[in-house]
């Protein structure tokens, strides 16, 4: 058995006896919570069960087509074996992706007007990729700089597996170019920080009333004159953090409410996540970063024409392609490395 089926049936049996007990019977929220985890871990064992099933198969076929005395008709089933597996692998992965919305927020780092410029260049790299998958993007918060840049932005992209895919994306991106409005070419560099959150469905993170303040105000900005008839934009503070999410872009006052609230659930859920990490001394993996905001992550070298990430040490060309959404080789090898450990 391995050490991951182990670890989520020893969480099974553990949150099996919390229920017996009673313990959580005064908390209904921690107990619908229980139960949600329940259900879920249900789910994994039987993925880790079939996993590890197709993994003892291979091995027996692999030791088939490596035996230097196995017969030849015993070493083409062997082969047909490995196929059919990795046919099943295959379709169980995709069948276990669930559909899930990944929030992106990216805003400008060193760089001035430059630094805006490409992280609006950012954001349409990842919302040409969700475009090219089919999967939905929505804008839920943004505020625009000078000479087309952002200032900040925050999009919700939905699909099959999203943040599992995008969350490698969370740090430092850096790009080096020379500047449209550099006139003695000189080559300059600027830089822009992806943050990237998992959508928190309210029934599994709540947070109190008397914890948040409300403001609505006269949205600004872009929009034409509709924006500005009626106080439609909406400020949420979560007063223990001083967290404050400002949205103006919903068609009215209570989209902009659900809009701030995605958003302030959303990172509230991830500091919370960030705190428990720290308690217990886990660090995510060396491999593909901690997934700090400090952290630089990747290079866009336009003289070159390459994209380097630095936590794989991997260079990819074509630059124009990779910000125009074709990103997938380098989010699967991504994916590869946080899974190998190595």
């Amino acid at each position: 058995m391995s050490d991951e089926l182990q670890k989520l049936e020893r969480e099974h049996q553990e949150l099996m006896e919390k229920l017996a007990s009673g313990e959580l019977s005064s908390s209904p929220d921690k107990l619908a919570q229980a139960g949600r985890r329940l259900k879920a871990l249900g789910e994994e064992i039987a993925s880790a069960k079939a996993a590890a099933k197709i993994a003892t198969r291979r091995a027996e076929a692999e030791a088939i087509i490596d035996d230097p005395h196995a017969e030849e008709e015993m070493r083409a089933l062997a082969e047909a074996e490995l196929a059919e597996l990795a046919a099943q692998e295959t379709v169980t992965r995709k069948q276990s992706l669930k559909t899930e919305t990944a929030i992106i927020e990216i805003r400008p780092g060193t760089g001035g007007d430059e630094a805006g410029l490409f992280a609006a260049e950012l954001m349409r790299m990842y919302t040409r990729f969700a475009e090219r998958r089919g999967w939905k993007v929505q804008v839920l918060e943004q505020t625009s700089s000078d000479l087309g840049g952002i200032k900040s932005m925050s999009v919700g992209i939905t699909g099959p597996g999203a943040f599992e895919l995008l969350q490698y994306e969370a740090g430092v991106h850096r790009v080096q170019r020379v500047p449209e409005t550099e006139k003695a070419g000189r080559i300059h560099t600027s830089a822009a920080t992806v943050a990237v959150l998992r959508d928190v469905p309210k029934e599994e993170f709540s947070v109190p009333a008397s914890e948040l303040r409300i403001d609505t105000m006269r949205a600004g900005g872009p929009g034409g004159q509709f924006v500005n008839r009626r106080e439609s934009a909406v400020r949420v503070l979560h007063i223990p953090t001083g967290l404050m999410v400002h949205s103006q872009h919903g068609r009215n006052q209570q989209d902009n409410k659900d809009l701030a609230m995605k958003i302030l659930l959303a990172r509230l859920a991830d500091l919370k996540a960030q705190e428990e990490a720290a308690k217990e001394g886990a660090a995510r993996n060396a491999q593909i970063g901690s997934g700090d905001r400090s952290e630089k992550i990747r290079t866009y070298n336009f003289p070159q024409d390459r994209v380097t990430d630095h936590r794989i040490n991997q260079t990819w060309h074509n630059l124009p392609g990779v910000l125009d959404g074709d990103i997938e080789n380098i989010l699967e090898a991504l994916q590869e490395a946080a899974a190998s450990g190595s």
